[in-house]
């Protein structure tokens, strides 16, 4: 059996492992035995247990996986575009170009968010990566070097949280409240109402990416390789922009701006499967996000009983600080953009 197809299933084995740990763990206690009758329709649907786990722990989980599996496409798709291993949603300003549209929709809403307020913050997360992407793609296309295009990223964050606090400033306390909570991050802010269209929108967004693997195997090879081979740079990259932001902005809007999984994910895949092969690569992204979200997602709430539940993003820099400092020790071994 390859390398390849032990990870594949390795990381199937470990979803399927992680997925009851996340049922059985929250802030209320619910016996084995008793989540198992509810998922077999045992249980009467307006009972304590079967509202738990079918309008909390489940779309929590479902949340998480979806979640983890955008960033970290969004993530390597960024990296492969712009050629640069440090290259993410968080990184980049994608996320705060988000973050600065939501701010905007609540600052309009004064924090009240219900239907309409929770699609008008998908418009404007989606509205606020495209504006950063849009900057990148223009800098991308004058700048030659990718540590420089990474700063003019890191800079453009800057001031999407200068402007991010300004609103803060302005904006009714209601309205700060609500944005602080979601900036913590969380994978509970998708109903099992909205569940239908958050998780179309992903797997949509990450089928689409799949599709793109000979271009982004191009890509990785250089602009001039990429185009004697027939494939248009320009356009590529357009497209690339499109689902990296379509994904972070959808991700963003529901979950608030997580870190580091678009970042540090997809070099945990390339390290397993010891390959920068876009067909082999973008599935085992893929499965390494969903991975990684529920992990996340489960330390998040394995204290609840006595602590409550920890926001997301005090969980996500364990998770990618070390990778990313592993990349940066070792950058010259790692042969993905040399």
């Amino acid at each position: 059996m390859t390398r390849y197809r032990i990870v594949i299933i390795s990381l199937c084995v470990a979803l399927l492992l992680l997925l009851p740990c996340g049922l059985l763990l929250g802030s209320v206690y619910i016996p084995a035995s008793e989540i198992f009758k509810a998922i077999a329709g045992s249980v009467p649907q307006d009972s304590v247990v079967s509202i738990i786990l079918f309008e909390t722990r489940i779309p929590a989980l479902l949340t998480a996986l979806l979640a983890g599996t955008g960033l970290a496409v969004a993530g390597l798709l960024m990296q492969t575009g712009f050629s640069n291993p440090l290259a993410g949603p968080s990184i980049m300003g994608i996320s705060s170009g988000a973050s600065l549209g939501v701010a905007l929709v609540m600052l309009a809403f004064g924090g009240a968010l219900g239907v309409w307020g929770r699609m008008a913050t998908v418009g404007g997360a989606f509205a606020g990566a495209m504006a950063v992407m849009g900057v990148l793609l223009l800098f991308s296309s004058v700048v030659r070097s990718s540590d420089v295009l990474l700063i003019v990223g890191i800079l453009i964050g800057y001031l999407a949280s200068s402007a991010i606090t300004l609103l803060n400033f302005f904006a009714t306390q209601s309205g700060v409240h609500s944005y602080v909570v979601w900036g913590m991050g969380t994978f509970a802010g998708v109903s099992s109402e909205a569940m239908p269209l958050f998780a179309g929108l992903v797997v949509v967004l990450t089928l689409l990416s799949f599709l793109l693997a000979k271009p982004l195997d191009a890509l990785l090879l250089g602009n001039r390789y990429a185009t004697s081979a027939g494939v248009n740079v320009g356009a590529t990259r357009t497209v690339l922009i499109l689902l990296s932001g379509a994904l972070t902005a959808v991700v963003t809007a529901w979950c608030g701006p997580v870190a580091f999984i678009g970042l540090a994910v997809p070099h945990i895949a390339r390290m397993l499967i010891q390959s920068s092969a876009h067909r082999r690569l973008l599935p085992a992204t893929a499965l390494c996000g969903a991975v990684t979200g529920l992990f996340c997602q489960i330390l998040s709430v394995a204290p609840a009983i006595e602590r409550g539940i920890i926001p997301v993003n005090a969980i996500t820099p364990l998770v990618g600080v070390p990778v990313i400092i592993y990349v940066l020790l070792n950058r010259r071994k790692l042969a993905y953009f040399n």
